[in-house]
């Protein structure tokens, strides 16, 4: 190496160190900034509190449900049998542990508590937090699906199936997510369950409603991107795809839908992000997701400040996870 080399070298080095110094510089500053500004504020921080929201230990009693007498008590495998001997009638209750408040012999009325025990449940922000997930990924899933045909459909000869992708893909891009939640949930849902009501059929819970309405919105972007993947594709793709005598469907899925692929996967994330993201709306339609579960939170606690960075917190791990999934996916077709 040259000594002209090595003096360029040693340049680009430094000035990535020093540009590096100033990332680090500029967040410590974003960070004794954020600092100084709660130390301000006239707030009484209870970070300590936060636990409780994933996991605490509720202490459940247990309750006669008859008027009696209690004509024994027994323990086996860690719990305790209460059998009480009412008029005409008798009730056992299996009670987790030893915490028993009553004894043989004892007269029991209704709603007497008989014994006590304490179980571990899931927190508030837990449960939203599941549920954010559960939604996110089936919305992806028939999101994908929906918007490949759609973007198929977009390419498509054939009038009808082109129009139909057009109108879809305008339709639900041009109105808002908040409307189309709204309209699936009280307009679309009231109309089936009322069916199924009257065909003395199970109802379709709210869950899936929400589902629908991300699944629907998500694929006409999602059918945006493929056409657009696709037509990046050089047309002499296909061209020889068809030379070598492979039918237009075979040649989509084993020569262009794979290229398209690698070109889509960014964009596809920010969709997705953007999915997870908007799946907070789902609250109005009371479904306790995580931004619902916050909300809750907020009320019953007053602690508004440390449940939104919280819940601002828990949002950014997942979409953090969907970028790195989506950059492994990345690298994988590109060493294929």
């Amino acid at each position: 190496m040259t000594n002209t080399a090595k003096v360029a070298s040693q340049s680009g080095g430094n000035r990535d160190l020093f540009w590096k110094i100033v990332y680090f510089v500029g967040l410590f500053s974003i960070c004794l900034g954020f600092y100084v500004a709660t130390e301000q504020a006239d707030y009484i921080w209870r970070w300590n509190r936060l636990p409780r929201y994933f996991y605490y230990v509720d202490t459940i009693d247990v309750n006669a449900e008859i008027e009696g007498e209690v004509s024994s008590i027994s323990h086996k495998d860690g719990e305790s049998v209460v059998i009480i001997q009412g008029d005409g009638e008798s009730e056992y209750y299996t009670i987790p542990g030893s915490d028993i408040r009553v004894s043989e012999g004892d007269i029991i009325y209704m709603g007497d508590t008989i014994g006590v025990y304490e179980e571990g449940r899931k927190g508030l922000l837990v449960d939203g937090l599941i549920i954010t997930i559960e939604v996110s990924i089936v919305s992806i899933i028939f999101g994908i699906f929906l918007g490949l045909f759609t973007g198929l459909a977009r390419i498509s000869t054939n009038p009808a199936l082109k129009w139909s992708a057009i109108t879809y893909i305008e339709l639900i891009r041009g109105s808002p997510l908040l409307v189309q939640i709204m309209i699936w949930y009280f307009v679309i849902g009231t109309l089936i369950n009322n069916l199924l009501v009257k065909g003395d059929l199970p109802q379709i819970p709210e869950l899936w409603f929400g589902i629908a309405s991300l699944a629907i919105f998500a694929g006409a972007y999602v059918a945006e991107i493929v056409r657009a993947g696709i037509q990046s594709i050089h047309k002499g793709q296909m061209e020889a795809a068809r030379s070598l005598g492979m039918t237009k469907a075979t040649a989509m899925r084993k020569i262009i839908l794979p290229q398209a692929f690698k070109r889509i996967l960014p964009p596809l994330a920010g969709q997705f992000i953007s999915l997870i993201k908007d799946s907070s709306l789902l609250g109005v339609i009371a479904i306790r997701e995580l931004t619902k579960a916050t909300r809750e939170a907020v009320t019953t606690s007053l602690m508004p400040y440390e449940l939104w960075f919280l819940c601002g917190i828990m949002y950014l791990v997942i979409t953090f996870a969907l970028s790195m999934f989506v950059q492994y996916l990345e690298k994988r077709t590109a060493e294929a």
